[in-house]
């Protein structure tokens, strides 16, 4: 059996098979099958529906993939990879995997570590090894077609630009939110996913994006609501049925979910987000539409596009949530109960070292002016 652990709790596979299950496990989770192929193998299925009639979307599933949220600029305006860059960028994931999970001579020190562990990760960053990463094999496969990018719009695949007014707005909303404080003044000024708070990057979202580990969203459906339960810090989004939005001055962490089946299709709209749950600078005043569609036994496709007055246009994106048999466990986030109070006390002691070295300085200076 194959168990599914999140970087905060104690991990509860077996050593004796730990890279095999792993390598197994990612095998199964990472791999985006095309709609063409679900068509074919999955003649005859028919789409399970809750006692309500409504789609089905119940179950554990994941959006682990390779593909980036931004399309490379060397890929331009296609939307697609050849086979030979999808081959090339599954190749470099595999070599990567294979390469990380050779075990690391006891006898090194700090200064003998990569200084380079792929992914854009270097130095002290190198800390997460294969036990924890899970960015799946593949990358996105969309009727069939290796994508280059999880955006689909604009043509460029890239996050539109901010207008001038609205990166003004952010610049100010960053400092007025910093005014007088530095970065180790206090747990404020730290960013969510230390604090515990909410998932790093965009995993809750919306729109709900993949990360390099924690990939998993448990989905619970009843007559008037759709829980996702998200394995990145232990968030949860409510979605409300055929509800009504919160008065506009109430702001949610995830921000406010409403939902409404348009066919089989459940379409979310999301609102009212937290002035401190930003999204690449974007402020509380974005929309997110998401839509979940049912497209097999194993998958769920995954379509959002996010609206922001700051935004010179809009985009959009799609990507698969896969079936997965993997157990989800609690996060159960220890950064905001012991790396957090290390990082404040460490600033604390470096403050207290610098204030004796001012007063001996002074000391100093005073004995030199006397002779």
């Amino acid at each position: 059996m194959k168990y599914r652990s999140s970087r905060g709790l104690f991990a509860a596979r077996l050593p004796a098979v730990l890279m095999g299950s792993i390598l197994a496990m990612v095998c199964v989770v990472g791999a985006p099958a095309s709609h063409a192929a679900n068509a074919k193998k999955a003649a005859g299925w028919k789409l399970p529906r809750t006692a309500e009639g409504k789609p089905d979307l119940q179950g554990n599933w994941t959006n682990a993939t390779l593909t980036q949220l931004e399309r490379s600029a060397e890929f331009g305006d296609r939307k697609t990879l050849t086979a030979e860059e999808a081959q090339k960028i599954e190749g470099y994931a595999a070599k990567h995997v294979e390469d990380n999970a050779k075990p690391t001579d006891p006898k090194l020190g700090i200064e003998d570590l990569p200084k380079d562990c792929g992914y854009g990760f270097t130095g002290t960053n190198c800390g997460y090894n294969n036990f924890w990463v899970d960015r799946g094999t593949q990358v996105i496969r969309i009727d069939g077609q290796p994508r280059s990018s999880i955006i689909t719009e604009p043509a460029n695949g890239r996050i539109p630009s901010m207008t001038p007014a609205a990166a003004k707005e952010a610049s100010a909303r960053v400092a007025a939110f910093r005014k007088g404080a530095g970065p180790v003044d206090g747990p404020e000024i730290r960013s969510l996913g230390e604090r515990c708070l909410t998932s790093f990057g965009s995993s809750a979202g919306p729109p709900m994006l993949p990360l390099m580990y924690n990939n998993t969203y448990s989905i619970v459906q009843t007559k008037d609501t759709v829980m996702i339960l998200v394995e990145m810090i232990h968030d949860a989004r409510v979605v409300r049925i055929d509800g009504t939005h919160a008065p506009s001055n109430v702001k949610k962490w995830y921000g406010d979910s409403i939902g409404r089946w348009e066919g089989d299709t459940l379409v979310v709209e999301t609102t009212n987000f937290h002035p401190h749950q930003t999204f690449r600078g974007l402020g509380p005043d974005r929309k997110v539409t998401e839509r979940f569609t049912r497209i097999s036994a194993d998958q769920i496709l995954y379509q959002f596009k996010v609206e922001d007055p700051g935004l010179s246009q809009p985009f959009a994106g799609e990507l698969p949530l896969n079936a997965t048999p993997d157990l989800m466990y609690e996060y159960a986030c220890h950064e905001g109960n012991y790396a957090l109070p290390g990082i404040l006390a460490g600033a604390r002691e470096e403050e207290k070292q610098a204030a004796g070295k001012a007063v001996k300085q002074n000391e100093a200076d005073n004995d030199k002016g006397e002779e």
